[in-house]
């Protein structure tokens, strides 16, 4: 390998060792439309001025600090406790690289144990991983199990499943000798009689999402009962939040529980960084991919904490690993213990009716306005959407006036879904950030 130094004429070594003609050459994959020609930013500022500048720059976005967000889609504003930062962001906790050694990564290696065990009485499932990239990643690799353990060939995706969670999957299983089934949604709920009729003999899984992208809870029990006649697998994707009120996955027979991490003590932060988790039943333990951290004692007795059933395919597995996931999000996952640990069961029972409560006064009182009318009349979460017949220029000029953000917009994702938007409401919309709301579509 070639090192260079800082010195003049670096850009021009650097390009030539990696056979670069040029910078403009070596970045020629990435769209023009997305570049930034030269920052707005005066030449000759002090560094005083410059962290001014930038400061100026930055109030300009309107984040969850200073607007109401109503947005949601799978990342959601909910309160996090000064502590879990506090602890979590100890330096032998945030400098931790990764646990190989594990004489000396005890404290990290017991930090991921205690999540592990806490995502496992959270879902009701046997078995959890160190947890994966986020709840996209998750569901794509819990397809691949299925797809490895039951040897068919054959997914079946509802059609009200997150649509990027369903890209996701899809880009996964893309260069895999499989069919993805996607089975339509009726009134935005899947219907179990339709999974009955897509599944068969070659089916590997069924997916179910709980609560679904549009908010609903979905029959999860009739769906289990469906794949599981036919021989397939339940993959159970699930709100964490919610299981403080719905029935875990493990209680309606999920053979794998996966699910976004960032509703238990992570910001929305932009979108990440999160962590998704990972669960199996016993009997899918052993094809579960990513780390896992067991409990042992040492010669002399003493408690101690390993990484254990390495089935990667950095370690001796390779070409027969189960996946080729090499890490997981350590940090964000030791956010997600110390959550669940300050909330305890009774906390997370009261955090979710909370949620489910604060989404119903939001739904009724949004409903009884002219023009504001339900997608659907099933049950929800802390999610809903509405159709708003409104003109959606004068509608997102009014909520930016009252420094509202959202809600989302559902023709992003279903063109022939006009004026339909999904609400997401948590603990922390205040009376007052509804009449915001409100206002904002009275108004319209």
């Amino acid at each position: 390998m070639q090192y260079v130094s800082n010195s003049p004429g670096t850009q021009e070594q650097i390009l030539k060792a990696i056979g670069a003609g040029s910078f403009e050459d070596l970045i020629r994959n990435v769209p023009k439309s997305i570049r930034i020609g030269r920052l707005n930013i005066a030449e000759g500022l002090s560094e005083l001025e410059l962290v001014r500048a930038l400061d100026e720059t930055g109030a300009v976005n309107r984040n969850f600090k200073h607007f109401i967000p109503y947005l949601g889609g799978g990342c959601y504003d909910h309160y996090v406790p000064a502590v879990v930062d506090r602890l979590a962001l100890r330096g032998e906790f945030i400098t931790a690289y990764t646990p190989y050694q594990g004489e000396a990564s005890q404290g990290t290696l017991q930090s991921i144990y205690e999540y592990q065990t806490a995502i496992c009485e959270l879902t009701g499932m046997d078995y959890s991983n160190a947890s994966m990239y986020d709840g996209a990643s998750s569901l794509a690799e819990a397809a691949l199990l299925a797809l490895r353990h039951t040897g068919r060939r054959r997914v079946i995706l509802p059609a009200s499943l997150h649509p990027e969670y369903a890209e996701v999957v899809r880009t996964y299983l893309s260069f895999v000798d499989c069919q993805i089934v996607t089975v339509p949604w009726k009134k935005g709920l899947t219907d179990p009689a339709e999974i009955s009729r897509a599944v068969d003999a070659d089916t590997a899984a069924v997916i179910v999402q709980q609560p679904n992208f549009f908010g609903l809870l979905e029959d999860a029990p009739a769906l289990a009962a469906a794949a599981h006649q036919a021989g397939a697998l339940l993959i159970a994707c699930v709100n964490p939040v919610s299981l403080g009120v719905v029935a875990p996955p493990g209680e309606y027979g999920a053979d794998i529980a996966v699910g976004e991490g960032q509703p238990l003590g992570n910001p929305v932060s932009y979108g990440g960084p999160h962590f998704g988790f990972f669960t199996v039943q016993e009997p899918l333990l052993r094809r579960m991919p990513g780390r896992i951290c067991g409990r042992t004692v040492d010669k002399q007795g003493r408690t101690a904490y390993v990484l254990t059933l390495q089935a990667r395919e950095q370690h001796i597995r390779r070409e027969k690993a189960t996946s080729n996931i090499c890490t997981n999000q350590a940090l964000c996952a030791l956010k997600g213990a110390i959550y669940l640990s300050l909330l305890g069961p009774a906390g997370l029972r009261r955090l979710s009716l909370l949620n489910l409560d604060n989404a119903h006064r939001a739904f009724r009182r949004l409903t009884e306005l002219p023009g504001v009318t339900p997608f659907s009349d099933g049950p929800f979460f802390n999610e809903f959407a509405v159709r708003i017949e409104r003109d959606p220029v004068k509608l997102r000029h009014n909520l930016l006036k009252r420094r509202v953000l959202g809600p989302l917009s559902l023709e992003r994702f279903y063109p022939d879904m006009k004026n339909t938007y999904l609400v997401a409401v948590t603990e922390k919309r205040t009376d007052s950030d509804l009449e915001q709301l409100c206002a904002a579509v009275e108004e319209s």
